[in-house]
């Protein structure tokens, strides 16, 4: 049996588990022990990495294809957004290696 969803029910369907994500990631990213901030966001910058990566494959297919601006303009959206996480990322990542090593040389 195949069912067949409308366009409505699939956008709700999609905002609702961005919803879920957003209050889940929320709650594990609170429970993070200070410690731990490090690696998660060296795993945060991988992520990002990867979705930089996605974000270039989207783009050249939808600027061969022709037929898709919108998927264009939405795919370097995606790149510039992701570029900008992961150069943050390795700035905090820094910044914060930097406080730690500050500590050892007293």
């Amino acid at each position: 049996m195949i069912v067949e969803l409308t366009y409505l029910e699939l956008l709700v369907a999609a905002v609702t588990v961005f919803v879920l994500a957003i209050f889940l990631g929320f709650e594990i990213i609170s429970k993070v022990p200070p410690t731990l901030h490090t690696p998660l966001m060296s795993g945060a910058n991988a992520i990002s990495g990867i979705a930089v990566v996605g974000a270039l494959l989207l783009s050249n297919v939808a600027l061969v294809d022709g037929n898709a601006p919108l998927a264009a303009k939405l795919a370097v959206v995606a790149l510039v957004l992701a570029t900008i996480n992961v150069v943050g990322g390795f700035l905090v990542t820094n910044r914060m290696l930097q406080m730690i090593a500050g500590r050892g040389r007293k």
